[in-house]
């Protein structure tokens, strides 16, 4: 399943020591977690929707509600927890693992249909809403390379473009696991 977080933040003060702190132990921490298998984080390229996405590939609802997320990964946070603003959490069924998104690609969600990522020349990938917030029920995602994407067309405002923060970080036992 993919278990995303999206947020804003409101203190440009502590903002590039917040992300410093989210790249760099937030996310190693959440990987450790059993049940976790990639961490990725992203920002947006464009205003209008929040600034940050975390993207999680997990074995389901349960990781969440476990004790072991509890003290390594959720809620840990709470120095930063009164700039943290437009704050939503989702997760999704339809893609066994999150696509590790390089560099030169970005990250392309759309909550209205895969047309208009279909039109950029991409294949998109359907996900579903099952629990959290639910909002938007269903989307679909596509990385993009970033010299090939088509954008000089005119771009669907429903398509969200994120780059990538940080590599997509991968736990030991999924890495043991595929040998």
């Amino acid at each position: 399943m993919i278990y995303t977080v999206e947020c804003s933040y409101a203190d440009p003060g502590s903002e590039i020591e917040w992300n410093d702190f989210y790249s760099l132990d937030k996310l190693p921490a959440l990987i450790s977690v059993a049940g976790f298998h990639t961490s990725q984080r992203f920002k947006a390229l464009d205003r209008g929707y929040p600034v940050y996405l975390a993207i999680h590939t997990i074995d389901g609802p349960t990781v969440l509600t476990g004790e072991e997320y509890r003290q390594k990964g959720g809620g840990n946070f709470s120095r930063w927890q009164r700039h943290i603003t437009d704050w939503h959490r989702n997760l999704y069924g339809g893609i066994d693992r999150a696509p590790a998104v390089g560099r030169d690609e970005l990250l392309a969600l759309c909550p209205s249909g895969p047309d208009p990522l279909i039109k950029m020349g991409v294949c998109p990938s359907a996900i579903h809403a099952v629990a959290l917030e639910r909002v938007p029920e269903r989307q679909w995602l596509a990385k993009l390379d970033r010299g090939n994407a088509r954008f000089a067309e005119p771009r669907s405002d429903d398509i969200r473009l994120y780059a990538p923060m940080t590599e997509q970080l991968t736990s030991a036992r999924s890495v043991m696991a595929a040998r």
